[in-house]
């Protein structure tokens, strides 16, 4: 089933002469029209809430795709008009860093060129590499990253950069361009590894990593969703509408960042760096 064919309630399906007969069909004893109305208004809900939280947390697509694709939208056509939806919430979601002082400039610029190469790459990798191997490596990295953050108590809670050494730069601008061949891959884990990488490598504050990624992002899924538009496996339509609801979504979980205290951010964070490790890590099926 085509995300065209799964959006509209009218179209009529192959082979059905009479379409009075054929303009609703039935998926068991549920009307199609009817079913469609209740997927399409679950996505809603579901791409809505994922970006108030993910504004934080990050790994939207690891929740937001499966659903997609659950709800009978082909895999490559959920991955791409995904990613759609995921530029219109990093614009939510930064907006309500601008203007506060939180951005980290000086690694900004670089990282959205190193961000725009890696992240077109990725994009035109998407049908050859298989999915599986990705997300058991990046399981494994989460999970090194939440258990190195919870022995040292005091990473990213500075208000502003600590020093960062050399290598520990040339190391963060080399992890920012290799995710970001993810993020234009899959983006499934993508914003929590770099918010990671951020604090890590450059010395960050959560809160200056959080409003930087979103920024960063925007570049990420801006390349990837122009370069899937190209192949012809974006579905605008769905896709624009679900934009609409995550960068509403994106706006008021930007706002909830900025009233939460640099511990609290930490705490979801790890929380969520664990359970979506977890959760990459089950059985794929």
């Amino acid at each position: 089933m085509s995300s065209s064919d799964w959006i509209s309630p009218t179209t009529k399906p192959s082979g059905c002469a009479d379409s009075s007969n054929c303009m609703i069909r039935r998926r068991g004893s549920v009307p199609i029209a009817e079913s469609m109305s209740a997927n399409f208004a679950t996505l809603i809900v579901v791409f809505f809430l994922t970006s108030v939280v993910s504004v934080v947390t990050g790994s939207t697509s690891l929740i937001t795709v499966p659903v997609m694709i659950a709800l009978g939208i082909e895999a490559h056509v959920a991955v791409a008009t995904n990613m759609l939806a995921l530029t219109f919430m990093s614009v939510g979601g930064s907006l309500p860093f601008m203007g506060k002082g939180v951005l980290s400039r000086s690694r900004l610029l670089p990282s959205i060129f190193l961000t725009i190469a890696g992240s077109g790459l990725g994009a035109l990798l998407l049908l050859k590499v298989p999915l599986k191997a990705l997300q058991i490596t990046i399981a494994v990295a989460m999970i090194s990253v939440a258990v190195f953050s919870l022995l040292n108590k005091n990473l990213g809670q500075t208000s502003h950069d600590a020093p960062a050494s050399h290598v520990g730069v040339v190391a963060g601008y080399a992890t920012t361009f290799l995710l970001a061949i993810y993020g234009g891959f899959f983006s499934g884990g993508y914003v929590t590894m770099l918010t990671a990488a951020f604090v890590v490598l450059f010395g960050m504050s959560f809160l200056q990593a959080v409003a930087t990624t979103k920024v960063v992002n925007v570049f990420s899924s801006g390349v990837a969703t122009l370069v899937f538009a190209w192949r012809g496996v974006v579905d605008l339509k769905l896709g624009l509408i679900l934009g609409v609801c995550m960068f509403l979504g994106a706006l008021l979980g930007g706002r909830i960042a900025l009233l939460l205290s640099t511990v609290w951010l930490r705490r979801i964070f790890i929380a969520a760096v664990l359970g979506l490790a977890v959760k990459l890590l089950l059985p794929l099926h």
